[in-house]
């Protein structure tokens, strides 16, 4: 996948967790695209994916698109050995 997502640009991740009883909002800064797309991807439960969206600029990032970002090949983050 290939976007107009300025990697260097700050960022703000947004996380929303349901439960029965209980609606959790989580917000995050982050210094830079790529630092929240990771965040999202290496840190955040997987199920959480569909809760979250990633706000840089006027671009916004929700669930699996977060994902194909993490794997484009132009992703500036080194991933951790599989």
């Amino acid at each position: 996948m290939n976007s107009d997502l300025d990697w260097s640009a700050p960022a703000e991740l947004y996380s929303s967790v349901s439960t029965f009883r209980t609606r959790n909002a989580r917000y995050f800064r982050f210094a830079t695209a790529a630092e929240a797309v990771r965040f999202a991807i290496e840190e955040m439960p997987g199920a959480a994916l569909r809760g979250i969206a990633i706000e840089c600029g006027d671009t916004r990032l929700e669930g699996d698109h977060i994902r194909a970002q993490y794997d484009a090949q132009d992703y500036p983050l080194q991933r951790p050995k599989r």
